[in-house]
């Protein structure tokens, strides 16, 4: 299974936009956590996203922006998958 991150920019909106965005992204599967394998959660920044299946990054990248089309048009979507392996510093913990 692969991991994605997700960025998602939304041109010109407002928190309200946001949150809209939040709730329509996790019940497209994408969550705002991240996991690590001792079971620690650590919340991504804000308007970020982690994407695990066995998909291909252009499923992700389209899957994230059909979602944020619904939300503002032409959304800025930006999707690294990973090798397996991701670090990180100063994410809060859950």
């Amino acid at each position: 299974m692969a991991n994605f991150t997700v960025r998602v920019e939304l041109h010109n909106a407002s928190s309200n936009d946001y949150e809209n965005l939040h709730e329509r992204m996790e019940a497209a599967d994408f969550s705002r956590t991240i996991t690590t394998t001792s079971g620690e959660v650590y919340h991504l920044p804000n308007a970020e996203y982690s994407y695990s299946g066995n998909k291909t990054i252009e499923y992700v990248r389209d899957l994230a922006r059909d979602t944020a089309k619904r939300v503002k048009p032409n959304p800025a979507i930006l999707v690294t998958k990973s090798d397996g392996t991701r670090r990180w510093s100063g994410l809060d913990e859950d």
